[in-house]
């Protein structure tokens, strides 16, 4: 789970701040603020660790990507070449599958050396263009923390030697001890994070930072996301019996992953000591919370045949509808709820607009399935599942300021942020808010300005009824 994130000098940002994050973390702002731009960057990165060439710095997509962002200069802070892309960022590692760091030290003493103690990673980088290669971005510096608690118990890192493909390796408070022989220069790093295996090869003990290099790489293997516009509905869905990673991008692969779900017959509680459910009747319960539906099935049309049908009774009705036959709010809510329930343990999931052609009700009734999902437990241990969410819906947040009062949602769990744009260069604000569920600093006009309108339509309805009183005269 991310627990902090800062970006410096990426699209319209100078610098965001550091960002807290919590299970439920929340991005509000205009049109145009910037606010999407975080989960790009993020969806950047595992980009760039997923591709198969070890030696880009970033992948900023193609046409087959979940995000395209073009050039150095187009995802650089105002278009400047000059400048670096700066980023940082903190994330738990799994209590049960903590891996083994082991202290670098040289030590004297037999046996095996001594374990460090961490619980998280944090990881900084500094990116520029390389002056030889104009479209080539090169890695200038990265570090890692090795943390326990809050105090790094090692820092580890690279750093390029002036204008050379040359780097020498940094560490702290431990350096490490170069291996006998002739002193061969280190390459450059792999991708934008990756320490390479030459540094295996020349330093005492530095097997470890092959750990580093796969956690890394866990982390982006654990992020998901889901766009702001899903696939329309068919009436007809195939499904050859394999396993999707995620529902993908636009939630194409929705009814495949509810189907390999049943087939693996998954189950999970939405709580501690909350009943088991198949994955089938939790989806099918929330659309009905929602108050979308009133019943909800997936089945095959021939047993020879991989072909499927969802089929709909909507609220009202009698009858059981294809999934195309009722409203489009349906269709579009779906690949969000299978995505939360579907991804496995452990997962980042990165969404825009869950709430997207929804009426009020029902984003409140979204922000309910999402605190479910941050306390989901499957095979009797917690999901620990962790949402990021760029959304416009003041009811969903309204939702989640009133489970806080309620002690239903705690307030650690929940971290808001809004782009603010009316200054330049724009800043990222966290909203406070208190134990009540009220925000303190409430942005001005942050979800328009009802009060306003509301005084506008009385002033308007007054001088319309004076006019009328005069023309009846």
């Amino acid at each position: 789970m991310l627990k902090k994130l800062r970006i410096q000098n990426f699209k319209g940002w100078e610098d965001t701040g550091v960002i807290d994050m919590a299970p439920i973390t929340l991005f509000f702002g205009s049109n145009s603020s910037g606010k999407s731009s975080i989960g790009q960057f993020l969806m950047m990165l595992k980009q760039t660790a997923a591709s198969q060439d070890r030696k880009v710095v970033f992948y900023p997509g193609d046409s087959n990507s979940a995000i395209q962002l073009g050039t150095y200069q187009d995802m650089v802070f105002r278009r400047d070449k000059t400048k670096k892309i700066i980023f940082e960022y903190t994330w738990s590692l799994p209590e049960r599958e903590r891996p083994e760091f082991k202290d670098p030290a040289i030590t004297n003493r037999p046996g095996p050396r001594p374990r460090l103690k961490v619980d998280c990673l944090q990881f900084q980088a500094k990116i520029e263009l390389n002056k030889k290669n104009l479209h080539a971005p090169v890695v200038e510096h990265l570090q890692y923390d090795l943390m326990s608690g809050e105090e790094s118990v090692l820092s580890i890192g690279m750093r390029r030697q002036g204008a050379k493909t040359e780097y020498q390796i940094e560490g702290q408070p431990r350096k490490l001890v170069r291996n006998q022989g002739r002193g061969w220069p280190l390459g450059a790093p792999v991708r934008f994070y990756g320490f390479p295996d030459e540094v295996v090869a020349y330093y005492q003990n530095a097997d470890f930072v092959q750990e580093l290099n796969l956690q890394h790489e866990k982390l982006f293997r654990s992020l998901f996301y889901l766009g702001p516009l899903r696939e329309k509905a068919e009436r007809l869905y195939t499904w050859p019996g394999t396993q999707p990673e995620s529902v993908g991008n636009a939630g194409k692969y929705t009814v495949p992953a509810i189907l390999a779900s049943r087939n693996q017959n998954r189950k999970m509680n939405l709580g501690y000591r909350k009943p088991i459910r198949s994955f089938d009747e939790i989806i099918a319960s929330k659309l009905q919370d929602m108050g979308l539906i009133e019943d909800f099935t997936v089945k095959a049309i021939s047993d020879q045949r991989r072909e499927y049908e969802v089929k709909v009774r909507a609220k009202g009705s009698r009858d059981m509808v294809d999934l195309p036959d009722v409203g489009f709010g349906v269709s579009q809510v779906l690949p969000v709820l299978v995505e939360c329930f579907y991804a496995p343990s452990g997962s980042i999931i990165v969404m825009e607009q869950p709430e997207i052609h929804l009426h009020p009700s029902a984003q409140s009734a979204l922000a309910d399935v999402m605190i479910d999902v941050i306390n989901s437990r499957e095979s009797s241990e917690n999901r620990n599942i962790q949402l990021i969410i760029e959304t416009h819906s003041e009811h969903f947040l309204r939702r989640l300021q009133r489970r806080i009062a309620e002690d239903k949602l705690a307030q650690d769990k929940l971290a808001v942020y809004f782009a603010d744009i009316t200054q330049s260069p724009a800043r990222l604000e966290p909203l406070e808010i208190d134990m009540f569920g009220n925000i303190r600093n409430w942005p001005k006009d942050f979800f328009g300005d009802d009060m306003g309108d509301i005084l506008a339509q009385a002033d308007a309805a007054a001088t319309k009824r004076k006019k009328q009183a005069e023309t009846a005269k």
